[in-house]
């Protein structure tokens, strides 16, 4: 097997490899969301403080891109009730 080979997903990812190790997975729900670059900060945040006060997600990790982008994981404690996925 070659170095570049032995590097290579054979699916591409929707979370960072890195964030898959989780302490609290058992009780805790996580979603990626992809950010694209054209959103400023202040239009972010405000579309995540509005998935956390309506569906009850907070922001687990933030991953920013040299290309402007960034990588959100949010997280909510598991619950048995219907609540809305976050669409953005």
């Amino acid at each position: 097997m070659t170095r570049a080979s032995a590097h290579r997903s054979p699916r591409r990812r929707s979370i960072p490899a890195s964030w898959e190790e989780t302490s609290d997975e058992g009780e805790y729900e996580y979603v990626p969301l992809r950010l694209p670059p054209e959103i400023n900060r202040v239009t972010a945040s405000m579309r995540l403080s509005i998935q956390a006060e309506y569906g009850g997600w907070e922001l687990s990790r933030v991953r920013a891109y040299t290309d402007g982008s960034r990588r959100v994981l949010l997280r909510r404690r598991k619950t048995t009730a219907p609540v809305p996925e976050p669409g953005m």
